[in-house]
């Protein structure tokens, strides 16, 4: 998982750091010139240009199950805008968001958030028309804004994108004015390690997230209600653990009109009871989510897991592998400038990284296309019957 990953790397790479910092003078002066140079998020490839506000909303409805007080939420919200409209640019990562950055030592290894440009256009009006819902779910520690390459390309394709942050779960997220951290028992250390009380604890906490994804749908119709397409149920797109979320978000939505899974192992009822939906299954290389693994995995960890979520559903299922990647690039960090050895120990494959985001972004724009919209798809990637 996500969460994992982050952990693994974090003692090789302040011993390396460390190491280059007393020994590599040379080096780490290219690094400063190499990470002032600027970065762009990938241009989007729909026909809308993109727009982008934040919200915090509450959902009075849900207890929250780690503090007194109702659900909150941080969501991220980007939509179509119409070509030839003009504004100020949104920052990638603004205010205490820009906690998100990796934390020194390492962040000299990570290039600048705020020399990242993003194409949206912040508070722009939304373009006439009426659009479907996709909610967004990171994978566990992650924040939606580390998902932006896709959203906005989504976007750009007539679609009302709501980036949820799970909160207490990601490793950062920002509300009332103030970032607020992880608690062990909504991120905790043992996710994905296959052990029972590990498995019973994933299983509870995405049905939390499946209903922080249910209640972000129904709210960003409230939001923009004039743009909003409401003929269509939403779909659900998500990344590691919010991929599993997402899935169980569309079994327990009656109105789910798609899901698709970004290399995210499958937990909850989902799995044993199916999707009813049309569901995508996205993996890396090293994977097994989509029920075959690739030829990087180095175990079978997760495949019964989708062959029992595949012969439940009784929709369109989509299975792919995107050859040569790994978890992360499924993320933003395919963008960011990093330099070894922190490309090193993170979980990025060996293909072109901003080739990754592209082939991820064609497959879920196609798959939501012919879901919602009924495109043809000939060729389309069928999973294992």
């Amino acid at each position: 998982m996500a969460r994992r990953g982050l952990r693994r790397m974090r003692t090789g790479i302040v011993i390396l750091v460390l190491v280059v910092l007393v020994g590599g003078g040379g080096y780490v002066g290219w690094v400063l010139v190499q990470r002032s140079e600027p970065v762009s998020l990938p241009t989007p490839t729909g026909q809308f240009q993109v727009g982008r506000q934040t919200f915090e909303w509450t959902d009075t409805a849900r207890k929250d199950p780690y503090v007194a007080g109702p659900r909150k939420l941080a969501v991220w919200v980007w939509y179509p805008v119409a070509k030839g409209v003009t504004g100020r640019k949104v920052a990638y990562a603004p205010g205490q968001w820009s906690g998100l950055q990796l934390k020194a030592p390492v962040s000299i290894l990570e290039g600048p958030f705020d020399g990242l440009h993003d194409p949206a256009l912040d508070h722009a009006a939304v373009a006439p028309g009426r659009f479907p819902v996709v909610v967004l779910l990171p994978g566990m520690g992650f924040s939606a804004p580390m998902y932006a390459a896709l959203a906005e390309d989504l976007a750009s394709h007539g679609y009302l994108v709501a980036g949820v942050t799970p909160t207490y779960s990601a490793n950062l997220t920002v509300l009332d004015g103030r970032t607020v951290e992880s608690m062990p028992a909504a991120n905790p250390s043992n996710l994905g390690d296959n052990s029972p009380g590990a498995i019973a604890a994933a299983d509870h906490l995405v049905t939390l997230w499946a209903a922080d994804a249910r209640f972000a749908a129904t709210q960003v119709a409230k939001e923009l209600p004039d743009s909003a397409d409401t003929a269509f149920g939403p779909a659900y797109v998500g990344h590691s653990f919010g991929g599993a979320a997402s899935l169980e978000a569309c079994r327990t939505d009656q109105r789910c009109a798609a899901a698709a899974d970004l290399d995210g192992t499958q937990y909850g009822e989902a799995v044993k009871k199916g999707v009813q939906a049309p569901i995508l299954l996205l993996g890396a290389d090293d994977s097994c989510i989509t029920s075959i693994c690739g030829p990087d995995a180095k175990s079978d960890a997760g495949r019964s897991s989708a062959l029992s979520l595949l012969k439940a559903s009784t929709n369109t299922s989509w299975c792919a592998t995107i050859p040569d990647t790994r978890h992360f690039n499924f993320t933003d960090y395919g963008v960011y400038y990093l330099a070894w050895p922190l490309r090193k120990f993170l979980p990025l494959g060996s293909i072109e990284p901003r080739r990754a985001l592209t082939v991820q972004n064609g497959y879920v724009t196609t798959f939501l296309s012919h879901a919602l919209r009924n495109t043809p798809t000939p060729g389309a990637p069928a999973c294992p019957s």
